[in-house]
C-alpha cells in the first residue's frame, strides 16, 4: 500500500462510527455493530448502510463509515446508494404490474413487441427474459460504458447478438435480457421505464428517495462510490448519463426506501399474492426442470442453513448491494456499501444468522 493510501485508510480507520434514527447507542456497540465494523474493516469499505426488518417493520436502521470519503461524510439511514442489480426485481414488478392488466402476457413472443427483432427472437417470451432464461447475454467486452446511447440505438445493439442457445433450455445471467424488458415497458405504456416505475412504484410507496441516476441532478444525501487500485482508494469510473438509465439496475435510494419496499411485499398493495408467489419461485425450463442459476423473476431463490431466502445482489459504479428476505421467518437484511468488489452478502447472511439464532434482537 502506497503512504498516500495508507492515510486515506488510517483517516478512515479512526472516524468510523454508526448512526441510526431508531436511537441505538453509538457509544454501547452490540454484536451486530462490532461484526459491521470488522467485517468493513477486513474488505476496507469506507461505507455501509445496514436495515433489518421483521414483518415489515424497521428494527434497524444504520449507517456506518463514510458516504464520502473527501469530505468525510458520514452514512447515515437517509444515505442514498446506487442499486446496482438489485434494482431489477423493480423491472420484474413493473412487467408483473403489466400482466395483472392483461397489457404483457408471460408466454407473449417478443418479436410482438418488437417485429422488426431477429427471427429468433420470435421463439423468446417475456417469462423467459425474465428468468435469464431466453439465451439473451450480456454487455459485450467491446461496449463503450462513455458513449450516449439512444434507446433505439441500445435495442440494435441487443439485437445482434446472437442467442447463447434455444430459448427455455438454459439458465444464464443476462442484464441484456432486462435492459430489453425495460424497453418493452416503454414499448406497452408509452413511458420510459424509470417514469412508469416512479408513477406505480416509488410514489404510491413513499419512497422518496428512489429514482432512475443522474449524475448531473443535485441529489441529496448521495454517496460517492470507490474502488480499490492497488491497494489505493480510487473513485469510481465515469459511464454516460444513457448507461445509467437501463432496466438491468440504474436507480438510486435508501435503506429507509427499501424499508418501504420491504413493507409492500407482505401486502398486495403492488401486485396479487399469486404473482409474488410466481416472482419468488425458481422459473422451469421448457423440459419442466427448475433453471440452474435457482431464479424467479428478479430474485433468487435460496435455501440458507435451512431457511428460505429471496434474495438479489448489485453491483455498479463503486457500490455493492444486498437484499435478503427470509420468507418464512419474515426477516429482511438489507445491506448497501460503497466499494466495488465489496461482499455485502457475507454481512446479510451473518447479520440474518444473528437475529435468528437470537443473539441480536
Amino acid at each position: 500500500m502506497t503512504t498516500k493510501g495508507f492515510c486515506h485508510w488510517a483517516v478512515f480507520a479512526s472516524i468510523v462510527v454508526s448512526f441510526s434514527s431508531l436511537g441505538f447507542a453509538a457509544d454501547q456497540p452490540d454484536a451486530v455493530d462490532a461484526y459491521v465494523h470488522s467485517e468493513m474493516a477486513r474488505q476496507r469499505i469506507p461505507g455501509v448502510a445496514l436495515l433489518v426488518s421483521r414483518s415489515g417493520q424497521v428494527i434497524r436502521a444504520q449507517g456506518y463509515g463514510l458516504a464520502n470519503v473527501e469530505l468525510h461524510v458520514p452514512v447515515q439511514p437517509v444515505t442514498i446508494f446506487q442499486s446496482g442489480s438489485v434494482g431489477k426485481q423493480f423491472t420484474a414488478t413493473a412487467v408483473m404490474m403489466l400482466v395483472e392488466e392483461g397489457k404483457i402476457g408471460l408466454e407473449d413472443s417478443l418479436t410482438k413487441y418488437f417485429p422488426d427483432a431477429p427471427a429468433t427472437w420470435k421463439q423468446v417470451t417475456i417469462r423467459e427474459l425474465l428468468s435469464h432464461t431466453a439465451g439473451f447475454t450480456d454487455y459485450p467486452k467491446d461496449f463503450n460504458m462513455r458513449k450516449d446511447y439512444t434507446e433505439a440505438d441500445l435495442l440494435k445493439l441487443v439485437e445482434k447478438i446472437p442467442l447463447a442457445y434455444p430459448p427455455g433450455t438454459s439458465w444464464s445471467y443476462s442484464n441484456l435480457g432486462f435492459l430489453t424488458l425495460g424497453l418493452v415497458i416503454h414499448k406497452v405504456t408509452g413511458k420510459f421505464y424509470g417514469d412508469f416505475l416512479q408513477e406505480r412504484i416509488f410514489g404510491p410507496l413513499g419512497m422518496d428517495n428512489t429514482r432512475i441516476i443522474s449524475e448531473a441532478d443535485i441529489v441529496p444525501n448521495r454517496a460517492a462510490g470507490y474502488r480499490l487500485v492497488k491497494g489505493e482508494l480510487k473513485n469510481q469510473e465515469w459511464v454516460s448519463p444513457t448507461v445509467n438509465t437501463t432496466a438491468d439496475g440504474s436507480l438510486y435510494f435508501s435503506i429507509l426506501d427499501l424499508a418501504q419496499w420491504d413493507a409492500a411485499l407482505y401486502t398486495e398493495k403492488l401486485l396479487k399474492r399469486s404473482s409474488l408467489d410466481q416472482m419468488w419461485t425458481v422459473a422451469r425450463l421448457r423440459n419442466g426442470q427448475p433453471n440452474s442459476g435457482h431464479y424467479g423473476f428478479g430474485w433468487f431463490i435460496e435455501t440458507k442453513q435451512g431457511h428460505h431466502v429471496v434474495e438479489h445482489a448489485g453491483s455498479w459504479q463503486g457500490f455493492e448491494t444486498q437484499i435478503s428476505r427470509y420468507v418464512d421467518d419474515r426477516l429482511t437484511v438489507v445491506v448497501l456499501t460503497n466499494l466495488a468488489d465489496a461482499k455485502p452478502e457475507n454481512f446479510a447472511d451473518k447479520v440474518a444468522e444473528m437475529y435468528l439464532s437470537g443473539k441480536a434482537k
